[in-house]
């Protein structure tokens, strides 16, 4: 299950940042966002995903098809992994976390509570729970943040597996993955023009 994004123009703060995006995403491909930092990578993931209107143009994908992870982990403090991840299963209907688990090494973390965890645990929790929603498309921003080197590994693992279950992902992530399922996209390409200094109503959009 894939996505299309047609003509898409998205704000920040008020500001126009990028307008006339447009992709395909098709199943079992990741498409990987480039661009210097401010360039509106984070805008568009979260207008994509449905967190902020854009200001023009089409997102076509299946309901409830998308799941999105950015910089907070989502977890609640006083509960333990389990826990939260049981939490999220039930959230979206889904029974069985040891996949999860597996994928992001947290069985011996299983009773310990998130707010005991560290950085780079918590991370790997936080993403653990992609692989409870069910969903086919995964939007992630930065998802490595955190991560050391063998926790990178295992996060490339989980998104290859959830390829070859018929999904995708779209991300931003300057970390080579080195999966070769991967097709970049530059948007620094789709940079909003600035308003013309006569355009005394386009400056405050």
């Amino acid at each position: 299950m894939g996505i299309e994004v047609s003509d898409l123009s998205v704000a920040r703060g008020g500001i126009k940042v990028l307008e006339g995006v447009s992709f395909k995403l098709a199943p079992d491909r990741v498409l990987i966002l480039r661009g210097p930092n401010g360039i509106g990578k984070t805008t568009l993931l979260r207008a994509i995903a449905g967190l902020q209107p854009p200001l023009g143009g089409t997102i076509s994908c299946a309901p409830d098809s998308l799941v999105y992870a950015a910089h907070a982990d989502g977890l609640k403090a006083t509960l333990s992994v389990v826990e939260n991840l049981t939490f999220w299963a039930q959230v979206f209907g889904t029974k069985d976390i040891s996949p999860a688990m597996a994928a992001f090494d947290l069985t011996t973390l299983a009773d310990r509570p998130a707010g005991a965890l560290s950085a780079g645990q918590k991370r790997r929790l936080g993403l653990a729970r992609l692989l409870v929603t069910g969903r086919p498309i995964w939007i992630l921003d930065e998802p490595t943040v955190s991560l050391d080197v063998d926790a990178v590994a295992m996060f490339a693992g989980a998104v290859r597996a959830h390829l070859a279950g018929g999904g995708s992902a779209l991300m931003a992530t300057h970390i080579d993955l080195g999966l070769t399922e991967a097709d970049t996209l530059d948007i620094a390409g789709f940079r909003a023009k600035a308003p013309a200094p006569d355009d005394f109503d386009g400056a405050f959009l």
